[in-house]
């Protein structure tokens, strides 16, 4: 379970130049889609690159509501399954405490991934976790159990508005 070192999960609560962040995991999304004959169709495209326009996690009807704005349907199923699919896909993850969604920075890699939430302003940093992924597996070992699948969310303050406090 190993991640490509960039860009970091520092990125997520750090100036950057945020556009080249979002074409590199855009360009490795779309090679990824083309290996695996699946398709990033245009609305799917358009569903992580606006999940990728921050680093933040976005409600299911925050981006139904995007996307119609942009012509792509008002029915729920279309934010829905385009972002199932990236789910899926391995482009982006689904954030449980904020029932919401965050663009993976990984796309396509399997990874084990922790998410730092920012309590304040919902910053979302993906870090690697593949240490507190062995530790999981070994606890589960242990007592018989075979860990399948793991989401690691953290609370707490993102270096800005910790400042701010």
């Amino acid at each position: 379970m190993t991640a490509s070192p960039t860009p970091t999960a520092a990125l997520a609560f750090a100036h950057h130049d945020h556009a080249h962040c979002v074409g590199e995991v855009l360009a490795r999304a779309e090679a990824a889609s083309l290996a695996r004959g699946a398709r990033l169709t245009p609305v799917r495209r358009r569903t992580l690159e606006i999940l990728l326009e921050s680093h933040r996690a976005m409600g299911a009807y925050d981006m139904l509501d995007r996307l119609a704005a942009e012509g792509f349907g008002k029915q729920p199923p279309v934010a829905y399954r385009a972002l199932d699919f990236l789910v899926e896909q391995g482009f982006a993850h689904r954030i449980n405490r904020l029932n919401a969604f965050t663009a993976c920075i990984h796309p396509g890699e399997d990874h084990a991934a922790a998410f730092l939430i920012c309590r304040a302003c919902n910053a979302v940093a993906e870090a690697p976790a593949a240490r507190v992924r062995a530790a999981l597996d070994a606890a589960g070992a242990e007592i018989g159990f075979t860990v399948e699948r793991a989401t690691v969310e953290a609370l707490g303050l993102c270096p800005t508005c910790r400042t701010a406090a």
